[in-house]
């Protein structure tokens, strides 16, 4: 039974992780190399403290708590799950395996929270490949509540089960990801949405407010409440099949990155994290939006919860 959670990296993602663990009485120890990401993720961990008080998530009775920690030796000790949060890269992932494997019993799980590395190519840095598993959540990961589970070539079926449960356990929803490919689901079709939108704008088809409206009251609309193989049965196989028919042939398909991501970069346009992306961004308005955003997803989630 997993009591116990390390977190190796926090980033965006940890502190909500940790968060949202605890508030399913886990015990959770964090650790980040870099002292400023553990100081950041103690605001970050009271603000996603205050989002699980609005969905009405209890607290529990003080026996689980998220402890920062300043090395991965006292991260890991005793830990039942650790979940590897470090950027993506293979190189740098591999690295913590690496230092963590003479750091953890043979019984203990190793997860990737990777947004899309195969498993069975990280799993082949560790010594007990078995115990690895794929743990995908979603951001912000304290309020999406399904993760993605993938297990490798080399995972054993066990180790998706215990972890396919624990997720059930915290009354989270698990996916089961059937193959290890690049990418899992979740990011697959997110990316050839951005693919096809960033192609639109590119072409001068439609600027990017306007596409933000129509992707977010149209299909983002419809899709919070049907899912996309039951929007084929609502629209009608024939539908599909006549639209798809011309539709398919004119939809962006390119290999590589399209040069408008490219010219963002050069120019520092990096997003929210740069002060300007493809909209601009003050200090006080990213509050705002983070603000607005998260409530926003706990009204849409408690609907849906409601109505499923």
């Amino acid at each position: 039974m997993i009591k116990h959670v390390a977190i190796i990296g926090l980033g965006t993602m940890g502190p909500g992780m940790a968060a949202r663990l605890a508030r399913g009485g886990i015990a959770v120890t964090a650790h980040d190399i870099a002292p400023e990401a553990i100081e950041r993720a103690g605001v970050m961990l009271k603000a996603a403290e205050t989002v699980l008080d609005a969905l009405g998530m209890p607290s529990t009775d003080g026996s689980a708590t998220v402890r920062f920690v300043e090395t991965i030796e006292s991260a890991v000790a005793d830990a039942d799950l650790v979940i590897e949060n470090v950027p993506e890269s293979t190189a740098v992932k591999a690295d913590v395996y690496r230092t963590i494997d003479g750091l953890i019993g043979q019984d203990t799980i190793v997860a990737s929270d990777t947004s899309g590395i195969p498993i069975t190519k990280l799993q082949a840095h560790i010594s007990n490949p078995a115990r690895m598993v794929g743990m995908h959540w979603s951001n912000p990961p304290h309020i999406i509540p399904m993760i993605e589970v993938i297990g490798g070539e080399q995972t054993a079926p066990e180790t998706v089960k215990t972890i396919r449960d624990f997720i059930r356990s915290l009354g989270l929803l698990p996916v089961l990801v059937k193959k290890d490919v690049p990418g899992f689901v979740e990011n697959r079709v997110l990316y050839a949405l951005l693919r096809e939108v960033v192609d639109l704008v590119e072409r001068g088809v439609i600027e990017p407010e306007d596409i933000d409206t129509c992707v977010s009251w149209g299909i983002g609309y419809k899709l919070a409440v049907i899912g996309p193989m039951a929007l084929l049965d609502m629209a009608g196989m024939d539908i599909y099949h006549s639209v798809s028919s011309f539709l398919n042939e004119d939809l962006a398909d390119r290999k590589d990155v399209a040069p408008l991501v490219a010219r963002q970069i050069a120019d520092g346009k990096l997003g929210i994290k740069s002060g300007e992306g493809i909209y601009a961004y003050t200090p006080e308005r990213i509050a705002e939006l983070q603000r607005e955003r998260a409530r926003k997803l706990v009204a849409i989630r408690r609907i849906i919860e409601e109505d499923g």
